[in-house]
C-alpha cells in the first residue's frame, strides 16, 4: 500500500475514532453544546476531503462505505452551513460513521504495515 494512503486511512481512522467519542457524550449532549456540533462538522468535512483522496487514489471502499457520500456530506456542510439539521447530523455521527469504522476495520489495519517500518527509522 502507498505511504500516502496509509496515512489517509489512518487519519480516517482517528477522526472515526474522535466522532464516536462525540458520540459517547449521548445524544442531549450533543444537541446542547455547540461545540460538540462543530467538532463534529469538522471531522465529517475532514472524512469527506479524506475520502475524495481515496478515491482518487482507486482505494476501493468496503461494502458498507460510500466515499461520494462522505464527499457530498463534506461539500454540504461547508456550502450549506447554515441550513444544517442537527437531527441528521446525529444521525452520520451515531449510525453511518459507526459503521464506517467497522467496516473499515481490515484496511486499517493493512494501513499500518507500511508505516510500522518507519517508526524504528526514526529511532
Amino acid at each position: 500500500m502507498d505511504r500516502k494512503v496509509a496515512k489517509d486511512l489512518l487519519h480516517v481512522r482517528d477522526w472515526l475514532d474522535r466522532a464516536q467519542d462525540i458520540v459517547s457524550r449521548g445524544q442531549d449532549a450533543y444537541a446542547g453544546d455547540a461545540l460538540l456540533q462543530e467538532a463534529g462538522d469538522s471531522l465529517m468535512m475532514k472524512l469527506g476531503e479524506a475520502s475524495g483522496r481515496l478515491a482518487r487514489a482507486n482505494v476501493e471502499p468496503p461494502p458498507g462505505v460510500a466515499w461520494s457520500d462522505a464527499i457530498a456530506n463534506r461539500n454540504w456542510l461547508i456550502h450549506q452551513y447554515d441550513q444544517i439539521d442537527r437531527r441528521l447530523t446525529w444521525v452520520t455521527l451515531t449510525r453511518d460513521l459507526a459503521g464506517w469504522r467497522a467496516a473499515l476495520g481490515p484496511l486499517f489495519d493493512r494501513a499500518q504495515q507500511p508505516l510500522a517500518s518507519e517508526q524504528f527509522d526514526n529511532l
